[in-house]
């Protein structure tokens, strides 16, 4: 797969990723839900301070240590890419490495920038953020991932009674919130773990399997 075409599909991608969460962050308040499919797939904003599906980690120390772990990932991602590219590896693997690239690099933007060039979202139906104004919501590297993917397929459901722990208990499926690059990640890792016995798989040698021994072999050893 050419350098290039690796290029413009993170590109793709991550273009993809910021206009939908510009456009969701600049016109909608928090927890305003728009049906886009029925009752399954919707539209429902809300701003995750931690990593992926709404799970958090330690507090402002712990966003900071998330950031600089996504900035770095990051970095090591561009030399990791172009050492695949120009070795020629499987297209599926340069594939999906470039899909969790991706979607890395789109909350990475988030959590180093929109603190920085946006107001603060209010759950106030009349007051939606603004871009660029005089001052933002959080300091550099403190902004809040944009999620707005939901897709609740099986609501208002219940545990069967015999289910240990959760028996009787709400149910919901799917319920996480998420974002293009939370599922481009997914979809990278998942693909990966599904594929990688052919995206690693050797070729046996034409002369046969060779097998290493340290026994000494002599006219008085019989070879089968």
């Amino acid at each position: 797969m050419k350098g290039y075409k690796v290029a413009a599909f993170i590109a793709i991608l991550v273009i993809a990723d910021q206009v939908l969460k510009i456009y969701v962050k600049t016109h909608f308040h928090v927890g305003e839900s728009h049906a886009i499919a029925g009752n399954w797939f919707r539209l429902y904003f809300i701003e995750n301070e931690g990593m992926a599906y709404g799970w958090k980690f330690g507090g402002e120390f712990g966003k900071m240590f998330l950031t600089l772990f996504r900035l770095a990932a990051v970095i090591y991602g561009v030399f990791y890419i172009q050492k695949i590219v120009r070795k020629k590896y499987h297209t599926g693997f340069i594939i999906c490495i470039s899909l969790i690239f991706a979607g890395a690099l789109g909350n990475l933007i988030d959590s180093m920038f929109y603190g920085l060039i946006f107001e603060e979202s209010s759950i106030d139906a009349l007051n939606v953020a603004h871009i660029f104004p005089a001052h933002g919501y959080a300091g550099f590297l403190h902004g809040n991932v944009v999620d707005m993917l939901y897709f609740p397929i099986i609501r208002n459901a219940t545990f069967p009674s015999w289910i240990p722990f959760w028996g009787g208990q709400d149910f919901e499926f799917f319920r996480p919130i998420f974002n293009l690059a939370d599922a481009s990640i997914s979809t990278g890792i998942i693909t990966l773990l599904i594929f990688q016995n052919r995206f690693f798989k050797t070729k046996n040698s034409k002369a046969g399997n060779v097998i290493e021994t340290k026994t000494v072999v002599n006219d008085e050893v019989q070879v089968l």
